[in-house]
């Protein structure tokens, strides 16, 4: 399984940004996907991720500005990024928990690799 993010870039604090992060391969099934972010010198936490029943979880410090969805029939989760602050400088990074047509009935994590968002004061 192979996660293809993009649509970090740089922005205006307030200004608005979409992820987009892509799943491609064997895939059988993908339960949860979602998006973390990992500042230097920090551990790697959790943005938002969603299931594959639609439930939603989100950082403290996101919600009411963060949106995440998917479209299953294309294997992609998007993180809409809205009134972004400059704290929310770092590389972000897609994981989703998916099986595979080899091993079905097991579920693993897989990542992509980071992009980046900057934001400017």
């Amino acid at each position: 399984v192979q996660l293809q993010a993009y649509g970090g870039g740089l922005v205006q604090a307030g200004g608005s940004l979409r992820l987009s992060c892509a799943a491609s391969g064997s895939i059988f099934s993908i339960n949860t996907i979602g998006w973390y972010r990992q500042a230097p010198g920090k551990q790697r936490e959790l943005v938002a991720e969603i299931t594959s029943g639609s439930s939603t979880n989100y950082a403290d410090s996101v919600k009411g500005r963060f949106t995440i969805s998917r479209d299953n029939a294309k294997n992609t989760v998007y993180l809409q990024m809205n009134s972004l602050k400059p704290e929310d400088t770092t590389v972000y990074y897609c994981k989703a928990v998916a099986s595979t047509w080899s091993s079905s009935r097991i579920y693993r994590p897989y990542w992509g690799q980071g992009t980046l968002v900057t934001v400017s004061s």
